[in-house]
């Protein structure tokens, strides 16, 4: 196929300005946390960047039919010196591919003769919804049970096969690159210092060489065990951005076949690595709140209608650990309007909750820190412009952290399963529940001693103020969606007021009661696990009204910032080395 590039010039030029294109530094291979490692520990590394670089050639493969050959097009192009190459792939680099939404929500597609498409690679681009529908109903009802369920698992790639469909487990359709990444991790264990580190590189390499859910489970179970080890390597996988396996839910003769036949819906898998040391300071501040997840358990609403991952009367499987980051391939290092903070993993989809397994918390120190003056500027011209000068002394960006640590345990708490029935709108309100559950622990958390009632107040006016965005996002995304959702809720509830003028004020003291009020009412859609039920209560709150677009254009007026790009030099040392 012939490719073009589609944005201008002066386009190109404009988004990957520095102001336009923010950019999110990695460890430097001068780094302190680098240099004060073990030299097998370092050789180890080696392998796992160029694992990570193996998961971003298969996840762009899962991303859209065509990345892999655009990419070398525009490699070619710049061996031609094209200026219009040279720019296209940095923005390429940055969003992991040709097509993503930047923080305004406007689609930027990198390719003038391609059309976004929510198949994406995982489905025949043909394959529209309809007939999506059709074939699955006309296979259900010829018996071909197994072969449904293949198709709307997480783990499948789906074709057509004469008047069918088909679906083949990703490990099978990227058989070559799997070995070579399970050989990278067998080596890297060989020669890595930790014993427990060594046997999830291990688990992790058999399951990338056998189509079998289970050896994935085994691997996930032994990662989310880990908690004291030099090293840092996750294969991610999560689900938020298919937007074509859940349309399934909207058939209404589909969705009954489905539950007649107890045929799971399972969003399909997008995969991501991360690479990075383990930093034991910001560890052991992150591992305080562990203790309380019992007590937290004990406050969620509804708690006797379900079971969840934390009990007060269990063992707390859930390590936690925060990390300096080295590489972040494929999925998680995907630069789309933001990139992730911190990630809780295995999400509920995943058969390892099943056989014991827990939970593992990642945080993300070198995305979260905001270390230079133009950037410290930036927030005080925000809170000038937004925020009733009153609050100031209440905003705290490092109070962000705190929230955030709430947010990812707020993933461990509430229904474990069930869900899936909720369609594309299961990813928002599961978001949405995570936020809810970080702001109404707070006062919990207060008469426990974890926080001050200082801090506290500065983690509520911190979140609405980060809480207030640029532009009304896409349904496609489930972490800004839930933000509109959340200022609605709390403007209706009047535990946050907006001026006509576009400043910002909050009831701090209402704050956790609303939040827990929202929270209710969340668990009760999840218990549901009805679609319907799912879709009004997002509609109903993802309501983008004049206050928020006053705020919206001041926003747009402080900040030029379209999107964002990781800097990786210690990645590249490490992945060039023999």
């Amino acid at each position: 196929m012939n490719f073009d590039f589609n944005l201008s010039l002066e386009e190109l030029e404009k988004r990957t300005n520095k102001d336009y294109l923010v950019t999110k530094k990695m460890l430097e291979v001068d780094s302190v946390e680098f240099k004060q490692l073990n030299d097998n520990d370092k050789k180890a590394l080696s392998f796992l960047v160029k694992a990570a670089r193996i998961i971003e050639k298969i996840n762009l493969q899962l991303d859209s039919h065509y990345n892999l050959d655009f990419k070398k097009f525009i490699d070619d192009e710049i061996e031609k010196n094209n200026k219009k190459a040279v720019l296209t792939k940095i923005l390429f680099d940055a969003q992991k591919g040709i097509f993503a939404l930047d923080c305004e929500s406007n689609l930027i597609n990198l390719c003038s003769n391609i059309k976004y498409r929510p198949q994406r690679g995982f489905y025949p681009l043909d394959l529209e919804k309809e007939e999506f529908h059709r074939i699955l109903i006309d296979m259900i009802e010829h018996g071909k049970i197994d072969e449904v369920r293949k198709i709307l698992n997480q783990r499948s790639v789906v074709e057509r096969k004469d008047n069918e469909l088909i679906g083949i487990d990703y490990v099978d359709k990227f058989h070559e690159d799997f070995k070579k990444i399970a050989d990278l991790l067998i080596k890297a264990s060989s020669i890595s210092t930790n014993s427990d580190f060594n046997d999830y590189l291990r688990l992790q390499a058999q399951a990338f060489l056998v189509a079998d859910s289970m050896l994935d489970a085994y691997a996930d179970k032994k990662w989310a065990s880990l908690q004291d080890t030099p090293l840092e390597f996750t294969i991610t996988r999560e689900n938020y951005s298919d937007e074509f396996s859940e349309t399934v839910f909207e058939n209404e003769k589909l969705k009954k076949l489905l539950e007649d036949n107890k045929i799971e819906v399972i969003s399909k898998d997008y995969l991501g690595a991360r690479v990075g040391i383990v930093n034991k300071e910001g560890t052991d501040y992150i591992l305080k709140v562990k203790e309380y997840l019992p007590q937290m358990a004990e406050k969620m609403p509804l708690k006797e209608r379900y079971s969840q991952t934390i009990s007060s009367d269990s063992d707390i499987k859930q390590t936690m650990v925060d990390v300096d980051l080295i590489e972040v391939a494929g999925d998680v290092g995907a630069f789309r309007a933001g990139i992730t903070l911190a990630e809780n993993l295995p999400n509920n989809d995943k058969l390892s909750l099943t056989i014991g397994g827990g939970r593992r918390n990642v945080y993300h120190r070198q995305i979260r820190f905001i270390t230079s003056d133009d950037a410290r500027i930036k927030i005080q011209e925000r809170l000038d412009n937004i925020l009733i000068k009153d609050f100031h002394k209440y905003y705290d960006d490092k109070m962000d952290h705190p929230f955030t640590i709430g947010h990812e345990n707020g993933h461990s708490l509430g229904p474990k399963e069930g869900c899936e029935g909720l369609g594309k709108y299961k990813s928002i309100i599961e978001e949405n529940k995570a936020d809810m559950v970080s702001l109404s622990m707070l006062d919990l958390l207060v008469d426990l001693g974890l926080y001050t009632k200082e801090e506290k107040e500065k983690i509520i006016v911190t979140f609405f103020v980060d809480n207030q965005l640029k532009s009304k996002p896409e349904l496609t995304q489930a972490h800004r969606v839930r933000s509109v959702m959340q200022n609605y809720y709390f403007l209706k509830e009047k535990t946050i007021t907006i001026t006509q003028d576009g400043f910002l004020s909050i009831d701090i003291e209402k704050a956790t009661e609303t939040a827990r009020k929202m929270l209710t009412k969340i668990i009760e859609v999840q218990l549901s696990n009805d679609f319907k039920t799912a879709q009004k209560y997002v509609l109903d709150n993802f309501i983008w009204n004049d206050e928020m677009e006053v705020i919206s254009q001041k926003l747009k007026r402080i900040s030029k910032r379209l999107n964002g790009k990781t800097d990786q030099k210690l990645a590249d040392y490490l992945f060039n080395l023999n």
